[in-house]
């Protein structure tokens, strides 16, 4: 009986439906339900699924599972209470396809980012290489529509995710070991053999961080025009990548001297037709 008197009195006229003080009560009952169930949802992911994944993803996928539900609950409530959403959801569907069309990068960036957090090719903290960009660094963040690489200067170069997802990955944090490979000619009268030996002997005196195992080795790479090209491949742990790469070819420079092998460099010859000289004084 109170609340009949009440839905007399506290009735709403919206949109040709009316609305009563009960089903408001309702209806605000229901929303809080559906607010305590996304919050235990939220809470049982964090405790248990969230510790195998990424912090990123972990915190994505929360928010997603969070809003989701109340989301749900919000549309839920709405019908329930007899409201028709067929021309909200016409002029949402119109709105949409405009709105698609005005951020279409918007969305393959955010589409690419769920991608990148499913596939995983990449994780924060990683040296990777975008093939293709140029650009060689260490992941600092993968947000929603854009990855964040500092590069070997210390700053910071934000790509968006599209980009990322179409383009060739290379990690170099991807295995515990890595393989260097450097080019170095030297004269065709200078011999391979010694050329070989010193580089070697060198590496393994100046560079501790190269393994033995496999050993470093050295392979005529080229016949060029004016040198015999040598590449030089050694193996190392991931973590002295950047120990190795700045000082390999001073190393390798030191040893031909020291084994007193040339490396070719260009030459020219000018001649000077002396007549002529005389006759133009």
């Amino acid at each position: 009986m109170v609340f009949e008197f009440l839905d007399q009195i506290f009735s709403v006229n919206i949109g040709g439906n009316t609305f009563t003080l009960t089903a408001f009560v309702m209806a605000g009952i229901f929303m809080a339900i559906g607010v305590i169930i996304a919050k235990i949802v939220r809470s049982i992911f964090n405790k248990r699924f969230a510790p195998s994944l990424t912090e990123h993803s972990a915190k994505n996928t929360s928010k997603f599972l969070y809003y989701g539900i109340i989301i749900v609950t919000f549309l839920g409530v709405i019908t329930s209470q007899g409201i028709d959403l067929s021309g909200l959801i016409v002029a949402g569907g119109i709105f949409g396809v405009v709105i698609g069309f005005a951020t279409q990068s918007v969305v393959s960036n955010l589409i690419s980012g769920f991608f990148l957090m499913i596939e995983k090719p990449a994780k924060i903290g990683d040296l990777v290489e975008i093939q293709g960009m140029g650009i060689t660094g260490t992941v600092m963040d993968m947000t929603t529509f854009s990855t964040k690489i500092r590069i070997a200067d210390g700053t910071v170069v934000r790509i968006p995710n599209d980009k990322v997802f179409t383009s060739n990955i290379r990690s170099v944090s991807g295995s515990s070991i890595r393989r260097m490979e450097k080019i170095v000619g030297i004269g065709y009268t200078e011999k391979i053999n010694i050329a070989k030996t010193s580089i070697i002997n060198k590496i393994e005196e100046k560079i501790p961080y190269v393994l033995i195992d496999p050993q470093p080795k050295v392979i005529v790479e080229e016949l060029a025009d004016s040198s015999v090209n040598l590449k030089v491949i050694l193996w190392h742990s991931k973590e002295h990548w950047a120990k190795i790469d700045p000082i390999i070819l001073e190393v390798i420079k030191e040893s031909l001297d020291d084994a007193g092998i040339e490396i070719p460099f260009p030459h020219r010859v000018i001649k000077i037709n002396k007549s002529q000289l005389l006759d133009s004084n």
